[in-house]
């Protein structure tokens, strides 16, 4: 197994702390691979393999465990044979109905360490969530990062190695699920395996979680987004391109369905802030897709859209480092990222190439009207060092994804 040390390390700060570790993410985004990764650094810490109680409710073999009473009795009745504490490691929660009260009567009636792992955003919102409120800590997981799509190719492939470039156009059109490292990088298979996992969600997390009917105007809105990554645009702008293709959804409904999207993790809202006003502005915002994969086994890999992608994977790295990220807006120029982590910023400005001054200047422009002494970056694909106009860095997309940074 290749250790996912961004998530791994976090996670070990936590192990025997009384609190549920919370592990979220877009299904086969490699949560149930960090729930092994824990249970082997159980075993490693001289934990009994017996003290570990793992349940995966995807297998049929634990289907009559969705139930949370008899989750409990099943647990309470397992532990009772052990000695010391138990370790209990629950894939894809989110199946047993009320699982919460399962979750915060372990913790009242075992000597117990919990981790669970869900594919839905609203799972720690919900009203029953107040059982385990104060008691958890939630671990986000994202697909591959560039850096650990590299990792997973080397041990897949060993015998050919790439240069970074080349990793990076198979990341380009591939995106990061784990599972693609599996079927050679060959094009047609991956991408029928990506069209296979993104079916699976929208039905499980989507259709069947929301009681979606109209599954074929759901799926018009997503290839809509799908096509305009990292374009503003608003409610109004689907339903019209609905009513355009002869179909009518009210405003309210598109937005509710954009809801349900982000809560299975497929895409990711982004506000815009008025850098000058020290505002979220409510409209207008822009969204990325949580893999780019999906998108490209749907519509295909189209070459001149790359500007839209390469903005996506910088938006998902920063995630993937903490930030909080909005769209920068000062008076009429537009910032592509503002990332906030605690209180610190970075401005980030990306661009395919720097191919002419103008390019330049439309770049570097907004960046030098902002007046605080915040890094800022100007990233794009040109094959130059890293240089330094009036304070703005401009850095190799390539080199700043493979940077290190505490993850922690």
């Amino acid at each position: 197994m290749i250790k996912r040390d961004l998530y791994l390390n976090k996670i070990k700060n936590f192990i025997d702390k009384p609190v549920v570790k919370v592990i979220t993410g877009m299904r086969r985004s490699g949560k149930s691979m960090i729930l092994k990764l824990i249970s082997q650094e159980l075993l490693e810490k001289g934990i009994s393999s017996q003290n570990i109680i793992y349940i995966n409710f995807e297998s049929l073999m634990f289907s009559e465990l969705t139930e949370f009473k008899i989750l409990y009795k099943y647990i309470k009745e397992k532990s009772q044979t052990l000695i010391g504490k138990v370790y209990i490691l629950l894939d894809e929660i989110q199946e047993v109905e009320y699982w919460e009260k399962a979750i915060n009567s372990f913790m009242v009636d075992l000597d117990c360490d919990i981790y669970i792992t869900g594919s839905n955003a609203n799972l720690l919102s919900s009203e029953l969530a107040t059982y385990i409120a104060g008691r958890y800590i939630e671990i986000k997981v994202y697909p591959l990062s560039f850096k650990e799509y590299i990792d997973f190719a080397k041990v897949q492939n060993p015998k050919k190695i790439l240069t970074n470039e080349e990793y990076f156009e198979q990341y380009l059109q591939f995106g990061g699920l784990p599972g693609i490292h599996n079927f050679n990088y060959n094009k047609s298979n991956v991408y029928q395996y990506l069209s296979d996992i993104y079916s699976s969600i929208l039905l499980k997390d989507v259709v069947t979680r929301n009681n979606i009917r109209d599954v074929e105007l759901l799926e018009r809105i997503i290839l809509y987004i799908f096509d305009n990554i990292g374009n503003t645009f608003s409610a109004k702008n689907v339903s019209d391109f609905l009513k355009s293709q002869g179909r009518k959804l009210s405003r309210e409904t598109v937005y509710n369905y954009l809801k349900a999207l982000e809560n299975a993790y497929i895409l990711s809202t982004v506000q815009r802030y008025d850098i000058k006003g020290k505002a979220l502005l409510e409209t207008m915002e822009k969204f990325y897709l949580t893999d780019l994969g999906f998108r490209h086994a749907k519509l295909g890999y189209r070459p001149n859209d790359i500007a839209g992608y390469l903005e996506n994977i910088v938006y998902l790295e920063l995630l993937r480092r903490k930030y909080t990220v909005n769209i920068g807006k000062l008076n009429t120029k537009e910032i592509d990222f503002i990332g906030t982590l605690e209180n610190q910023k970075l401005y980030i400005q990306v661009t395919y190439l720097l191919a002419s001054s103008e390019t330049t200047e439309r770049e570097f422009s907004p960046l030098k009207k902002i007046e605080d002494n915040y890094p800022k970056y100007v990233l794009s694909m040109d094959n130059l060092d890293e240089y330094n106009i009036d304070g703005i860095i401009r850095k190799k997309i390539i080199d700043f994804l493979l940077e290190e940074y505490i993850s922690e």
